[in-house]
C-alpha cells in the first residue's frame, strides 16, 4: 500500500513485487523500479524516483524488521505467485486490502490501488510539471491527465480560501485608497495664495499688537 501511495508504483503488479533492497539508494534519495509492463520499449526497462519522504521511514522499518538475506522489499513469495497463471490475482492482495479498510472503520473506494497510485501523482502535479510527474511515474503526460490526475477536496478547500482572501483585499482597497486620497486634501486646506495672504495678516496683527505695546 505504502509503496502505491507514497511511491506511485504500480500495485497489485510486478513493479511493487519486483522491486529489491538493492534498488534503493538510501544516500542517492532515489528508487530503481522495474517495470515489467513498459520492458518491451527501449529504454522503458527500469525509471528512477525519488526516495520520497513519506515512504523513507516505511522502507527503514521494513529493512529493519526483513530477514536476514532477503532480497526483495515485498515478500518474494507475492512474486512467485504473480509470475504464475493469473498473474497478480493470485496474490489476493485487493481481498486482504478490503479487510484492512473495513477492520479500520473506514468505507473502501473504487479501484482500491489504482487510486492510491492516482492520488501520489496528483500531489506530485501541485509540485512538479506534468512531464517530470508521468516520467516519475511510468506514464505519459496524455495518459496522466486522462486516467490519473485528479481534482481533491483540498483544491475546493483552497479555492474557496483563495476566494476570501481576495474579497477581503477588494473590501480593504477602497480603504486604504481613501487614506491616500485623504493625505493630499489635508496638506491642501488652504490655497499657497490664502496661506500667503494668512501670513501676511498675521503679520500685521503681530506689528500692530508691538505698536500697542510701547504706547
Amino acid at each position: 500500500m505504502a509503496l502505491a501511495r507514497c511511491g506511485g508504483l504500480r500495485c497489485p503488479q510486478r513493479s511493487a513485487f519486483s522491486l529489491r533492497w538493492e534498488d534503493i539508494d538510501w544516500q542517492g534519495d532515489c528508487i530503481t523500479v522495474h517495470s515489467p509492463k513498459t520492458e518491451h520499449h527501449v529504454g522503458k526497462e527500469s525509471r528512477i524516483i525519488l526516495l520520497f519522504p513519506e515512504l523513507r521511514p516505511i522502507l527503514t522499518e521494513s529493512f529493519e524488521r526483513a530477514l536476514d538475506g532477503a532480497v526483495y522489499v515485498v515478500d518474494e513469495r507475492y512474486l512467485s505467485s504473480a509470475k504464475k497463471t493469473g498473474g497478480w490475482a493470485n496474490t489476493n492482495l485487493r481481498t486482504q486490502f478490503q479487510r484492512i479498510v473495513k477492520r479500520a472503520g473506514l468505507k473502501t473506494w473504487p479501484r482500491l490501488f489504482h487510486n492510491l497510485r492516482a492520488s501520489r501523482e496528483t500531489e506530485l502535479a501541485e509540485s512538479f510539471s506534468v512531464q517530470v510527474v508521468a516520467s516519475w511515474l511510468g506514464n505519459t503526460p496524455s495518459i496522466a491527465l486522462r486516467h490519473y490526475l485528479m481534482t481533491m477536496g483540498e483544491h475546493f478547500q483552497v479555492a474557496v480560501r483563495a476566494d476570501e482572501a481576495a474579497q477581503k483585499a477588494a473590501q480593504q482597497l477602497p480603504a486604504a485608497s481613501g487614506k491616500q486620497q485623504q493625505s493630499p486634501s489635508l496638506r491642501k486646506k488652504k490655497p499657497p495664495d490664502l496661506l500667503s495672504l494668512a501670513s501676511y495678516d498675521e503679520t500685521l496683527q503681530v506689528r500692530g499688537m508691538e505698536g500697542r505695546g510701547h504706547q
